[in-house]
């Protein structure tokens, strides 16, 4: 395919053609992947979450403008939540990195939603494998930031970014423990602001009652937007990705992520088949009819289905 040689020359247009074929066409999306598989698995992959309004933007706006600097290529997903009733998507991120659009060692792509409560669609992870296959040494996914649906960002990050504010107070505590267990740096920003201290120090606490960790997460006080502790950040962020290649952990969590891609893509499939079953002559209306008027359970009826799907494959 033409486009996938100019993305692999460093096209960046062809990129973001690619982008769009993936997020739009379920079949061509397959083709692409198929064909830049081998080219995939070199870029570090950074997740940067937390929650609204802890200036996660200006974060990767600096953070990737550091990298840049020493002559990094890096590939930007910036994830935007999408309208339940329209469908559109705000696209702010774009808007607050337009500068760095403009630099041809960086990529920056915003995608909506489209509904997936964890803060990034399924499309995201596709948008990723083409980055990665284009040659970017790091990409970077800042994600909308609503709560304990952000640990999605697991499943296809290598290091995550725990983004939070001073000015928490009592609900850092209410920060759910899932949250709290997926962030490999701990970064405190607006830390000029009062009470940056005492969020360190509870984030900090929070850590000490975690036992079961191989290492320790620091936690890293930034002023984003002052450009401040930026370069200590980016210390923390190699530090941990030469600790995931030394103790082996990075095949590791790749390993359990493909896992979980694996499983989902054939539950996807799955789905399909059960879906095109019960959509005859509106059985699962029936179906669930009977289950209603206490007639079945739902048991009976899952086997009932089970056992045609057997029947007919």
């Amino acid at each position: 395919m033409e486009l996938i040689q100019r993305m692999l020359a460093g096209d960046k247009r062809a990129c973001a053609k690619l982008i769009t074929a993936v997020e739009n066409d379920p079949e061509e999306a397959e083709k692409i992947i198929r064909q830049i598989h081998n080219k995939t698995g070199h870029a570090h992959v950074i997740g940067i979450t937390g929650p609204p309004g802890a200036g996660k933007s200006t974060l990767t706006d600096k953070l990737v403008k550091a990298l840049v600097n020493e002559g990094k290529r890096v590939g930007i997903i910036a994830v935007d939540p999408t309208s339940p009733y329209s469908g559109g998507s705000i696209l702010g991120d774009r808007i607050r990195m337009q500068d760095l659009a403009l630099n041809p060692n960086v990529f920056i792509r915003s995608m909506g939603t489209r509904g997936y409560l964890g803060g990034l669609s399924k499309y995201t992870k596709n948008a990723l494998k083409i980055l990665d296959a284009a040659g970017y040494d790091y990409i970077v996914i800042e994600t909308v930031g609503v709560g304990q649906s952000e640990v999605d960002i697991v499943k296809i990050a290598d290091t995550i970014l725990m983004v939070m504010v001073p000015g928490l107070g009592d609900d850092i505590q209410s920060i759910k423990a899932g949250i709290m267990e997926i962030g490999d740096i701990f970064v405190i920003n607006k830390s000029d602001l009062f009470g940056a201290d005492r969020t360190a120090t509870e984030v900090n606490m929070m850590l000490d009652l975690s036992m079961d960790m191989d290492r320790r997460p620091p936690v890293v006080k930034v002023v984003a937007v002052k450009n401040e502790g930026i370069d200590l950040l980016l210390e923390e962020i190699k530090k941990h990705m030469e600790y995931l290649r030394e103790s082996g952990k990075l095949v590791e969590r790749r390993k359990n992520n493909l896992k979980i891609e694996i499983v989902e893509l054939i539950e996807t499939e799955l789905r399909k088949i059960v879906i095109s079953h019960t959509d005859e002559d509106n059985r699962l209306d029936g179906e669930a009819t009977e289950i209603l008027n206490k007639e079945k359970n739902i048991y009976e009826v899952r086997d009932e289905f089970l056992k045609a799907i057997k029947k007919d494959n």
